[in-house]
């Protein structure tokens, strides 16, 4: 019997919050800022890990695409704590824009129209997009173009209410036909 080991990964670092630091730093010349936003001037890498090290701190590249690239005399572990702080507050104030799906059915009757279109109003107010699909069943498959037209037909209904775009036109996909909407 074989037995399968999964290998230990690493975890997935985000290359953002990737900083090179101290002898990491590869680059002959780096402008160097002090741990007071102080600007010391543009030295020689050597010189600037050196005085870093005087200062127990470390040389941090902060801009690495600068020519020369900027360099900060900082503690390294309070740094990166600070950016990974930053960047978990960028992805929690991100809005997430879901799709909504809507479906209708050929067979539909009015009322039922109505109250999907109700339901679609509040998602589109909401900043949400709506994916509006009918699901064809038997017979239906072979009139394709019904839904078609009762999907273009419920897009003009919402249409008074809200300035929309059309992010994928209606679409026949085997037995489903589909758009998606958003609000302009």
């Amino acid at each position: 019997m074989r037995i399968h080991y999964r290998r230990n990964r690493k975890p997935q670092f985000d290359a953002g919050l990737q900083y090179r630091a101290n002898d990491a730093i590869r680059v002959p010349n780096v402008r160097v800022v002090d741990e007071n936003g102080e600007p010391l001037g543009v030295m020689p890498t050597r010189q600037a890990i050196r005085l870093a090290q005087e200062r127990e701190l470390d040389l941090v590249e902060v801009a690495p695409k600068a020519e020369p690239p900027v360099c900060r005399i900082i503690d390294y572990g309070q740094f990166k704590y600070q950016k990974e702080k930053e960047h978990k507050a960028q992805k929690t104030h991100a809005r997430k824009v879901e799709v909504k799906g809507i479906r209708l059915s050929v067979k539909m009757g009015e009322h039922d129209l109505d109250i999907r279109l109700e339901k679609t109003k509040e998602f589109l107010a909401d900043g949400q997009k709506a994916k509006i699909e009918i699901i064809l069943r038997g017979r239906e498959k072979a009139h394709g173009d019904i839904a078609a037209d009762r999907i273009n037909d419920f897009i003009e209904r919402l249409k008074p209410f809200f300035e929309l775009y059309i992010e994928q036109p209606v679409k026949r996909q085997g037995g489903n036909v589909s758009a998606i909407i958003g609000r302009k």
